[in-house]
């Protein structure tokens, strides 16, 4: 258990790196990132995602780039740990929910999923209540741009306001889109400006 404490204070202090996804790519090959419960992130090296929305490839190479992406505007963050730990840990829940669905590649209720196993990772080396709830809602509504966007019936605006900061999702949420390769930073902008605007008018 040693191990893993030092494993997590370790962590803990890189996501304030520059660029964290430098130390991350070394710490992987660390045998201690086999133990429960990091084995949840070296799960994500081996979980394919769409070459469509992800031509990054896995979801570990696109929660690297998501992070690094995180790192750049983390101080704009209200809450910059709590963000920090949302980017790492927003697509966990993506190696327990990715299935082969009529020939494509989907991991529908990973934003579920994931939010209930960041809260198992965390309580593993935290008691403080609050910072982990807060990640773990972070986590649980990354998805809503998408799906606020895009006009889906998955969308809840409404839960999502009493339940979380808005500009906090839209961060997290900017960060996802650009976590990936060829992205078009622009519409991305433009994704979180109409996503703001809908939550705005409800």
């Amino acid at each position: 258990m040693k191990n893993n404490e030092l494993l997590y204070l370790e962590i803990n202090n890189h996501l304030y790196d520059e660029k964290p996804s430098e130390y991350f790519e070394i710490a992987y090959k660390d045998p201690d990132f086999s133990n429960y419960p990091f084995i949840m992130l070296s799960k994500l090296k081996q979980t394919k995602q769409s070459p469509k929305y992800h031509p990054e490839g896995s979801v570990w190479n696109h929660t690297m780039m998501v992070i690094d992406e995180a790192a750049k505007i983390k101080y704009r963050s209200k809450a910059p740990h709590v963000f920090m730990w949302a980017a790492l840990l927003h697509d966990i829940g993506k190696p327990t929910t990715t299935r082969y669905r009529r020939g494509k590649l989907t991991a529908y209720d990973h934003d579920k999923e994931g939010a209930i196993l960041a809260k198992t990772f965390l309580y593993e080396f935290t008691n403080d209540a609050n910072f982990v709830e807060n990640v773990v809602k972070l986590i649980r509504w990354h998805m809503q741009i998408l799906f606020v966007v895009k006009n889906m019936p998955f969308a809840d605006i409404k839960t999502m306001k009493k339940e979380v900061d808005i500009k906090e999702v839209a961060l997290l949420g900017f960060c996802d889109r650009l976590g990936r390769l060829n992205v078009d930073r622009e519409k991305e902008d433009e994704n979180i400006r109409i996503f703001l605007d809908k939550c705005g008018k409800l």
